[in-house]
């Protein structure tokens, strides 16, 4: 890695204690051995605990999801920010409540849809190079008119896809967004309060 490069970890959808216990044991050891200088949680963090664990890594910059109105009210539904001339904006993806409950009887009938997320976002009159997102728990890592769609997927969650808990790295330098990519962490699920290794994952 060049030194002047800045290595963002994305992390989103940890819901933690509301569905799992614990943070995915491979998921601070992973921050740590790509040399993250920054960690960005795109929502549904659920409790603080998270946050202080995820500093002990790097410095954190984090947006409220659904699920965390009740413990992170002070925390803003989307924040943009910019690193070496790089744009970025930050959003868990799941809009105001109005749109976050109609926006569910397209997901019961079709699924998830990558369109429909990206419909949210192409309409604000912002340039960003980069949005990161969360909420679908469905990894996206795409390049679409110039704009990096990053989503890391759910760092618990296996039973939305096939593609098991992930989370993301994105490399910025020279003004640009140099590499992106997803990473999958080992099939676990938590059971009966504690991570359990699951062979079909």
């Amino acid at each position: 890695m060049v030194d002047d490069h800045i290595r963002i970890g994305v992390i989103a959808d940890t819901h933690i204690p509301d569905r799992v216990g614990a943070l995915h044991p491979d998921i601070l050891p992973t921050f740590k051995e790509k040399g993250v200088d920054l960690i960005i949680h795109a929502g549904d963090i659920s409790s603080p605990d998270v946050i202080s664990q995820l500093e002990q890594i790097a410095p954190v910059q984090a947006v409220m999801g659904n699920r965390d109105w009740w413990c992170f009210k002070n925390l803003p539904a989307q924040k943009v920010i910019t690193i070496k001339g790089v744009r970025i904006l930050i959003t868990h993806g799941h809009g105001h409540i109005f749109s976050y409950i109609w926006d569910k009887f397209p997901y019961w009938i079709w699924g998830y849809k990558f369109e429909r997320f990206v419909k949210k976002f192409t309409h604000m009159k912002q340039d960003f190079d980069i949005v990161i997102f969360g909420h679908s728990h469905h990894p996206e890592n795409r390049m679409l008119d110039g704009r990096l769609y990053f989503n890391p997927g759910s760092a618990y969650d296996p039973l939305r896809n096939q593609s098991g808990p992930s989370i993301g790295v994105i490399e910025i330098g020279e003004g640009r967004v140099i590499r992106s990519e997803i990473i999958r962490l080992r099939g676990m699920k938590w059971q009966g309060g504690v991570w359990v290794k699951t062979p079909n994952i």
